[in-house]
């Protein structure tokens, strides 16, 4: 039996993703294709999410956008060789979980929450690997610059948004979390409420 005629709209989203050079939004793909209503696109979307479900490649949305990407479970197949800018200290670990949580927040409010300095090196780490970014001031004395994570962030640990966080543990059952991220796991679960134990992190965090 022949499959029924594709949906010409599913058809365009499809081919334009494809081709496109970063993920794309609803609306995005809604001006791009001249007249279609987001309506509509975010409709082709769930129906091509479905149906690549079980295919090699999959649709999925990070943070609004949405692009194809390499099956969980044949990324093996994939994997480079891990970069040095990926060798986070346990600082930036536990700086890329505060930020994560608590976002925007500025460098400030994460020494409070730490419990210890932290220096620049260690939010240059995370904003070379594309994890974090500013993300303007805070309107208060002083306009201390605030950061926020990126949909780069979101990609990477398979997140949607960040209303998934709570499902790491998820992650690293499937065996999805290599030792970086098992470190960001760990400092996930930082109590700030519990004595720290970290040092100032003025060293190299790299």
């Amino acid at each position: 039996m022949s499959e029924a005629e594709p949906d010409p709209l599913e058809r365009a989203i499809e081919a334009t993703l494809f081709a496109a050079e970063a993920p794309m939004t609803v609306d995005a793909l809604a001006a791009h294709l001249g007249d279609a209503a987001p309506g509509d696109v975010r409709a082709a979307l769930a129906t091509l999410t479905a149906r690549y479900g079980p295919r090699g490649v999959h649709l999925v949305e990070r943070g609004g956008r949405w692009h194809f990407e390499t099956a969980p479970d044949l990324a093996h197949l994939l994997r480079r060789e891990k970069e040095q800018v990926r060798r986070l200290s346990r600082a930036a670990t536990e700086v890329l979980a505060i930020i994560a949580y608590h976002e925007p927040v500025s460098r400030a409010e994460i020494e409070s929450i730490r419990g210890v300095q932290t220096s620049a090196g260690t939010l240059d780490v995370l904003m070379e690997a594309g994890w974090v970014k500013p993300a303007g001031r805070r309107e208060v004395p002083g306009r201390p610059v605030i950061y926020a994570t990126t949909p780069e962030f979101l990609d990477h640990f398979g997140l949607a948004s960040r209303r998934d966080l709570s499902g790491i543990d998820e992650l690293r059952a499937a065996g999805l979390l290599d030792p970086v991220d098992e470190a960001m796991e760990a400092a996930m679960r930082f109590d700030p409420d519990e004595p720290d134990e970290a040092e100032s992190d003025d060293e190299d965090p790299s």
